[in-house]
């Protein structure tokens, strides 16, 4: 262990400070079919934080190529990656499709890159996953949408929502019926707004390694070296 590199965390850093501006959240959902109950429950779930206080913007996945079909400066990819730096949470939404989550969300947040130049656009973000089922209640999108959201480095809340038999639980119009499911809805963006209220100012502080730092000062040394050759 280097010494000068190893840090014993302090509680001053982890005082949040209030922002002038509202959170703000990039809602993902994963189908395009006329009637998609994820996006339906994307609106839902927009609805109740903009109600809450944050400002929204949702991605129509309409047109995304696939991943590394086109270059990465496609109109639809420069604005998903520009909104995904614009975000500070996230919710992804997705059907459960053959027992995982769709093609289509996957191909979402695989076009975000883990880092790009020294930026890191989801490194400390907060992030909400949710599921809609066309039978029984079923946790394998979810639990799936976790493993991705733990790669991609973002803070997933405990909280998640799974509505069985989506073709039930809204109205003609698209709201959402009162429930039990609706309530967790509720639940999981209130959740998901205090995380974010809590950790947006500190995400840098909370996530700084020792091992980045280690390399990040290895490389500086070598530089130095260089030119003393």
């Amino acid at each position: 262990m280097v010494e000068e590199l190893f840090q014993i965390p302090e509680i001053e850093k982890l005082n949040s400070q209030v922002n002038s501006h509202p959170p703000r959240f990039l809602m993902l959902y994963g189908s395009l079919r006329e009637r998609s109950y994820s996006r339906l429950l994307t609106y839902e779930a927009a609805r109740l934080l903009t109600a809450m206080g944050g400002q929204v913007k949702i991605y129509d996945p309409t047109g995304l190529p696939l991943v590394d079909s086109v270059p990465d400066t496609h109109p639809k990819v420069k604005e998903l990656r520009e909104l995904a730096l614009w975000a500070e949470g996230m919710v992804w939404t997705s059907p459960e499709r053959h027992g995982a989550m769709t093609g289509l969300l996957k191909t979402q947040i695989d076009w975000i890159p883990l880092s790009d130049g020294a930026v890191r656009p989801t490194q400390g973000k907060t992030l909400a996953v949710m599921q809609v089922c066309g039978g029984s209640q079923s946790f394998n999108a979810v639990n799936q949408m976790r493993i991705l959201g733990r790669w991609m480095r973002m803070l997933t809340i405990p909280n998640q929502s799974s509505v069985a038999k989506a073709f039930t639980e809204f109205e003609e119009d698209g709201r959402m019926k009162p429930s039990a499911f609706y309530d967790r809805v509720v639940d999981v963006m209130e959740e998901l707004y205090k995380f974010t209220l809590l950790t947006r100012n500190i995400s840098a502080y909370l996530t700084d390694r020792y091992s980045e730092r280690k390399e990040s000062a290895e490389e500086l040394s070598k530089r130095v070296n260089q030119r003393s050759i």
